[in-house]
Parts: C-alpha cells; structure tokens; sequence
C-alpha cells in the first residue's frame, strides 16, 4: 500500500513558476513509477509527467515539454514537478500517482495510487 501526499500548489501569475511535491509512504518507493496528472474543471484527466523508478526515464506532455521538469529523490520518497513559464491554461488540480511497473505509461487507468491532488491556479 502507498499513500501520496501532494504539496506546493498555490496560486501564481502567468511567466511564474511552482515546485510541486509529492510524498510517498509505504514501502517500495523505489519500485514504482510515478507521475503526475491534472484535471480542470469540467475536464478529463490529463497525463502531465512520469517518471520511472530508477528516474533514469521521463515522459512528459508534448505541450509542457520544455516548461515542466519531473524528478524523484528515492531517499527522501518524493517526486518533485518543477514547472516554469506557467500559463492560465495550466490551472488545474494536480495529481500524483504511483504504479509497480518498470514501463512509461501514460494511461491514468494504470496506476494504482493517487494522492489527494494540490491546486495550482494561474492567473492572467
């Protein structure tokens, strides 16, 4: 079992930046993948990020490549979701996840474990 806590939303105007976490219990970080989803209002679920559970692989997003950086500190059992030049169209609750498998995927209905999600608000 894993449990997934998300921090470090917040509200933030356009061209500025967030640092999210995502803290993990339970054991076995190490052996899962994790990423990160977001979802606005009225909207499905969309895949932001992943990142496999050595961190030597990513996947993000083709319209956040460039601007969101995903990584994972396995001793600390928290990944982290830099995001840079933010725009209004990036409001939305963000979602950390978690999945036992040593492949990219980018299908939400994968994972196994979902935090709470954080709000990140971007103002024009």
């Amino acid at each position: 079992q894993v449990q997934l806590v998300e921090s470090g939303g917040g509200l933030v105007q356009a061209g500025g930046s967030l640092r999210l976490s995502c803290a993990a219990s339970g054991r076995a970080f190490s052996s899962y993948a994790m990423g990160w989803f977001r979802q606005a209002p009225g909207k499905e679920r969309d895949f932001v990020a992943v990142i496999s559970w050595s961190g030597s692989s990513t996947r993000y997003a083709d319209s956040l490549k460039g601007r969101f950086t995903i990584s994972r500190d396995n001793a600390k059992k928290t990944v982290y979701l830099q995001m840079n030049s933010l725009k209004p169209e990036d409001t939305a609750v963000y979602l950390c996840v978690a999945g036992r498998f040593s492949a990219i995927i980018t299908s939400p209905h994968e994972y196994d474990y979902w935090g709470q999600g954080t709000q990140v608000t971007v103002s024009s």
